[in-house]
């Protein structure tokens, strides 16, 4: 893992340099992430576009946030399951589903190829198959009814908490691996860099605090619902290894979003 400079005992210059480099790769990881225009405030270069990743879960407060005030201004004014699924959509405009594609194409990937390099190439494809459609039918079904099944506030809470724990544990896939193909080939064109041991850092900070309201204010064993997207997480890691020695795109969108449905079957069972 690598090393941060620490900022505060560089020269003035240098604490100038990393603080654009931090800017540029918070603006980057906003516009990647979300379809919010962000890119009219500012064009971050390039390069920063490989650091998203260290600011993934910092997206999830904002994606986050909009789901979970979306689904309690709604639920003030219309049915609970009604509210629950306004929330789904309107997060799924604010991503641009980017996510909800990866899962797609990585069951399709998984389920229809039987080696290294068609799994890569099924997973490429831009058109979905069977067991794309299947993956994204069963994942709105129990995102949505496992959220309809919980009291509203605790499933406002919940969203809060899972969106960037998701990311934050997902992101680590960067550091246990490399990416699966070069970079050209990347959909991006991006090859996410290694995460810093600063980054690291941030990231557990990022990922945590949203969880802090769900364990106080509502029942503090939650914390155990933690577990959950690690142990899925590990799991994913593993079945991605074995059948591709890498990473792609895909691969992380379909860890986060399995690993933030993993939490909220976590936290029902608890409630």
């Amino acid at each position: 893992m690598q090393t941060s400079p620490n900022i505060f005992n560089q020269p003035r210059a240098v604490q100038f340099s990393l603080l654009m480099k931090l800017f540029h790769s918070l603006f980057a990881s906003f516009i990647f992430f979300t379809r919010l225009p962000f890119w009219r405030l500012h064009q971050p270069p390039k390069e920063a576009y490989a650091t998203v990743v260290e600011h993934w879960p910092l997206t999830g407060w904002l994606t986050g946030g909009i789901m979970a005030a979306t689904l309690f201004g709604a639920s003030h004014i219309l049915p609970f399951p009604i509210a629950v699924i306004c929330a789904v959509i309107v997060r799924l405009f604010v991503t641009g589903a980017l996510h909800e594609d990866g899962l797609a194409d990585f069951f399709d990937g998984f389920g229809g190829g039987t080696d290294r390099q068609r799994i890569l190439t099924i997973m490429k494809d831009s058109h979905i198959g069977t067991y794309g459609v299947l993956a994204l039918i069963f994942y709105f079904a129990l995102l949505c009814g496992i959220l309809m099944s919980l009291p509203p506030m605790t499933a406002v809470f919940a969203i809060l908490a899972a969106d960037p724990l998701a990311k934050m544990f997902s992101s680590q896939i960067v550091n246990f691996m490399p990416y699966a193909r070069r970079e050209e080939e990347a959909k991006n064109k991006t090859i996410y860099r290694p995460i810093s041991m600063g980054a690291t850092i941030s990231l557990a900070l990022q990922g945590l605090l949203p969880s802090l309201p769900l364990i106080l204010l509502t029942d503090t064993i939650w914390w155990l619902a933690v577990l959950a997207p690690i142990l899925t997480v590990t799991l994913l890691f593993l079945l991605i290894w074995r059948k591709l020695q890498g990473y792609t795109g895909d691969c992380c969108g379909a860890v986060c979003l399995l690993a933030e449905l993993s939490f909220y079957l976590a936290v029902s069972l608890f409630s």
